[in-house]
């Protein structure tokens, strides 16, 4: 797959001009842009409007750019989204702002937070932006048509709204309001950029293997059994003499490991199943879910045909699990073939031990889903005595360099998870019903509206 990694050349100029003035942002203090991964070189000025929390979507019913011209426009947003949301959702949300953006015809975007901490200034100036970049020149995460995404310090941002009916303390202020929505308005000032970005291009493979399917109809549909095969590479500061490499242990060798016992398992089965089964490593997960992006928008089969998506990130085989969870299961029916193969091994299907996180969309099964497929992510779960052992995990070795074979693996944990991904695989492979999105699910709404639907 096609790579970029964009880093800012020189010092950008950015001119903010409000209240009849102008005025040049002091890069990396007052201002930050996100260097571009589709243009070299962007000089532009456009007008400014505040959209509330850049939310449209017809799922929820709600659109803030309705009653706006933001066409050619930059928009301001407040960053998250309005309290009461599933958590879920909210990430969900957040994550695609500048998409939703685009398509209202913005060039430009700039977040502000809801308070006046935190801010992406120094990540934005200092920092580079990877992406899958396609021979038609469009970006995974970058919509066509938004140019740059800013970000602003508390003095700039309130500035903003210099002359305008209320202030940035005033929205705000609504913002904390219990289901308070800011409605949007036309901003008086305009925003100027001239910035220009270097560009090293390189590839990543995606390691993908296929078992055909054996039905003369079913064939023609995959289920997907998928893992990263990516972590983060060689720690840049380490001492002399210490470990350096980030091995990626258990994030994500055991779950690659997986897999390929999965693939293994059907071929010495001596059964083919009667969906084909595809399988796939994906690569740079740990940049933003890209290889499974690309992968997802281009797809080696029909998307259309693919019945469903299994994850395998991070399986815990540290200690006798009992039970596993599948991120996603309130919003599809690949769950229940989960709990029904997991019942033939004793084991049980918990919930979500950490929904605050939002997992659903942060591992490589959610792009599938952006495109329709119903997808989860496969967790061992906390039953018999797990909270320790991941708390430790996440405390001690999660993206560190720690996360190696020193670890106490108990090697019949791992088989038995592995044993376990077969058996789901092969049930979801063979059964005659394709997987469905629940009819009452938000995640069913917003990626398969068309799609035919299950009831709980």
């Amino acid at each position: 797959m096609p790579l970029r990694r964009a880093s800012t050349d020189g010092t950008p100029v950015v001119t903010l001009t409000s209240g009849g003035q102008a005025a040049r942002l002091a890069w990396g203090t007052d201002v930050g842009v996100r260097p571009s991964v589709t243009e070299k070189s962007r000089k532009l000025t456009s007008q400014l409007v505040f959209a509330g929390y850049g939310i449209s979507d017809p799922a929820l019913g709600i659109d803030e750019f309705k009653g706006l011209d933001v066409k050619g426009k930059t928009v301001v947003v407040l960053g998250g989204t309005p309290a009461g949301l599933d958590t879920e959702v909210a990430a969900h949300l957040g994550s695609v702002k500048p998409q939703m953006a685009a398509r209202a015809g913005a060039v430009g975007l700039i977040e502000i937070g809801q308070s006046a901490r935190g801010s992406r200034i120094g990540q934005y100036a200092r920092g580079s932006a990877v992406d899958w970049v396609d021979a038609q020149g469009q970006a995974g995460s970058n919509p066509q048509g938004l140019r740059f995404r800013m970000a602003l310090s508390d003095d700039a941002a309130a500035r903003l709204f210099t002359g305008t009916p209320r202030t940035l303390a005033q929205v705000r202020a609504e913002a904390a309001k219990a289901g308070a929505r800011p409605a949007g308005f036309p901003l008086t000032g305009t925003i100027g950029l001239d910035a220009t970005s270097r560009w090293e291009d390189f590839t990543s493979p995606e390691v993908l293997g296929m078992i055909p399917g054996s039905d003369p109809t079913l064939a023609a549909e995959y289920v997907l059994l998928m893992s990263h095969l990516d972590h983060l590479g060689v720690k840049k500061d380490a001492k002399p003499g210490e470990d350096a490499i980030y091995n990626g242990a258990l994030d994500n060798a055991a779950g690659v490991a997986t897999m390929l016992e999965a693939a293994r398992e059907f071929t010495t089965s001596g059964k083919r199943p009667r969906r084909s089964v595809l399988f796939i490593a994906h690569t740079a997960e740990e940049l933003g879910l890209l290889g499974a992006s690309y992968w997802a928008a281009h797809p080696t089969v029909p998307i259309a045909q693919v019945a469903a998506a299994v994850d395998l990130d991070m399986p815990m085989p540290l200690y006798q699990f009992t039970e596993v969870v599948a991120f996603g299961a309130p919003h599809n029916t690949v769950a229940r073939t989960v709990a029904a193969a997991a019942s033939t091994m004793g084991l049980k299907v918990g919930v979500d031990p950490f929904p605050e996180q939002s997992i659903f969309v942060r591992s490589d099964h959610y792009p599938l889903a952006k495109r329709g497929v119903p997808a989860i992510l496969m967790f061992t779960g906390y039953g018999a005595n797990g909270k320790p052992y991941w708390d430790k995990f996440f405390a001690d070795r999660y993206h560190q360099v720690g996360d190696d074979l020193s670890q106490a693996i108990l090697w019949d944990a791992a088989a038995r998870y592995a044993e376990l991904n077969y058996r789901i695989s092969r049930r979801l492979a063979d059964d005659p019903q394709r997987p469905r999105w629940y009819a009452d699910s938000y995640f069913g709404k917003a990626f398969a509206p068309q799609q035919a639907k299950a009831t709980r």
